[in-house]
């Protein structure tokens, strides 16, 4: 995830064109720049679209709306979900065995009730090789392990724990291994590293790239096929052919508040976005012009950062009835979506004075109370009598003995919270910045070939990135670097099935 967020920017609208309206081919007054394939956006599947689609022998342009390339991939950690085949050299190197059939069950419970089989199939049999190609491309990682829990790095370590690999269920159905690569970068935002090796790769092997140039409408012929797209370029209206196809990477549509309110009303509760700033739901809404199904609209990565320092994991959150609700070892992009959650939008972190520290994302966070004896802590929330202590009582008892019956967390992360005094963290909705970026997107084929409501191909039509649903499409599931190995991956598949065509 992005720790840095720009200010959002708002769809530009054409007077005479528009991402929701196709303009049909016999209204084009003349074709101003032809090529094979044209790619929307150059962010993390543009690139690497455009690098497979120029060794395919197409000739490509790429259309980015902002003035540098690189997209919100750039405002990313510049993390790459990547193992199975045994693991990753760096894996290996570390003594981490990662089977296919283990990164195949995690992605797949990752993926939640509409897991795509054949697209987390795809992913896991080749992840590990698509870890070889993203270095080949000069892609940076440093080969270092680093252990613990973190948001992301700030280390220029490559391996890391990224999702919820060691946390139950997970862990109860494959077996554990960190999967998280980041691009050698010392810092927030290893994705700066991460696009500027791909997007020099792109242009270095013959993609031509235009900058400042917003995407207005796709061209269809008369049977409905895409021909082209109209793009401003500097102000200025261009027609673009694309005799093999249109590749719409454009990014997701989290900035675009409108059409969060209409698909992902949930997400409004987050008052961060990630973003590099133009996930504005363009490219989503040319796919749908032209009879492209979208699918999993009201998913979303939500998190609230409640660690660093890792010792904070091994407190509890508790609700406004003084109940547990999730096991806190697991991934905060899960723990977050169950926060948001709750009853009366309420939340705390119940943490003791050995544990206790600020979280380094959020250091402002509340200290909503404060006591010497946890029934001070209940009565100072205004929790129901007794029902703080039982809770706390019951899982001392079990902590002492290295068990969670009820939620199953590690051992490693497990211990009774006894030293005085104790504290309870706001988390509560309204007092507190969470994180989202949207998941739903053009229903495709692993290849890229935007389906429409049949299911059926739209001829000339591609899409990869958060355009796409990928990989990720479940909020309680997701990994960091899902969104970055989906992109770039699935960007490559794309972009190479375009020059086939």
């Amino acid at each position: 995830m992005s720790t840095t967020t720009p200010t959002p920017s708002s769809p530009q609208a054409s007077p005479r064109h528009s991402p929701a309206r196709a303009c049909r081919v016999e209204d084009v007054p003349r074709w101003d720049i032809e090529t094979d394939v044209a790619v929307i956006g150059f962010g993390a599947a543009g690139s690497c679209a455009a690098i497979e689609a120029r060794a395919a022998g197409a000739e490509v342009h790429v259309f980015e709306v902002a003035a540098a390339p690189g997209g919100s991939a750039s405002w990313s950690g510049g993390e790459v979900y990547v193992g199975g085949s045994g693991g990753t050299r760096v894996q290996r190197e570390h003594g981490f065995e990662d089977s296919t059939e283990d990164l195949y069950t995690y992605l797949m419970m990752a993926g939640g009730p509409g897991a795509d089989a054949e697209r987390v199939r795809v992913y896991a049999e080749q992840a590990a090789a698509h870890f070889d190609w993203l270095e080949a491309q000069g892609v940076p990682f440093k080969g270092t392990y680093l252990p613990g829990k973190w948001i992301e790095p700030t280390t220029d370590d490559t391996l890391l724990w990224s999702g919820s690999e060691a946390a139950w269920p997970f862990s109860a159905r494959a077996k554990p291994a960190p999967r998280g690569h980041t691009a050698q970068f010392k810092g927030w935002g290893g994705g700066k590293v991460l696009m500027e090796k791909l997007c020099a790769r792109a242009e270095a092997v013959g993609a031509i790239v235009h900058c400042n140039a917003r995407a207005l409408s796709l061209i269809v012929d008369h049977a409905q096929g895409v021909v082209g797209v109209i793009v401003r370029i500097e102000g200025e209206e261009k027609f673009v052919r694309a005799r093999k196809g249109v590749l719409l990477c454009a990014g997701g549509f989290i900035v675009n508040r409108d059409m969060v309110a209409r698909f992902a009303p949930g997400a409004l509760a987050c008052t961060e976005v990630v973003s590099g700033g133009n996930d504005d739901g363009s490219g989503i809404r040319m796919g749908m012009s032209v009879g492209g199904a979208t699918i999993h609209m009201d998913q979303f990565f939500a998190t609230i950062p409640f660690f660093p320092p890792e010792s904070l994991v091994k407190g509890i959150f508790v609700n406004a009835r003084g109940e547990r609700f999730i096991n806190e070892d697991a991934y905060h992009g899960r723990v977050g979506h169950y926060v948001l959650r709750q009853p009366e939008g309420k939340a705390w972190l119940l943490v003791d004075n050995e544990i206790f520290g600020r979280p380094v994302i959020e250091p402002d966070i509340e200290v909503a109370a404060v006591g010497e004896t946890w029934e001070e802590v209940e009565q100072e929330l205004g929790l129901p009598a007794g029902s703080l202590v039982h809770t706390v009582t019951e899982f001392n008892r079990h902590a002492a003995e290295g068990e969670d019956p009820l939620f199953h967390k590690a051992a490693n992360w497990l211990r009774p919270l006894t030293e005085a005094p104790f504290a309870a963290l706001s988390y509560c909705i309204g007092e507190l910045k969470a994180h989202a970026f949207t998941m739903g997107g053009l229903h495709t084929r692993p290849s890229g070939e935007v389906l429409d409501a049949d299911g059926q191909p739209i001829a000339g039509l591609y899409a990869a990135g958060r355009t796409a649903c990928g990989l990720p499409r479940w909020g309680e599931g997701y990994s960091s670097g899902m969104s970055l190995g989906d992109s770039t991956f699935f960007g490559r598949e794309a972009g190479r099935a375009a020059a086939r065509r």
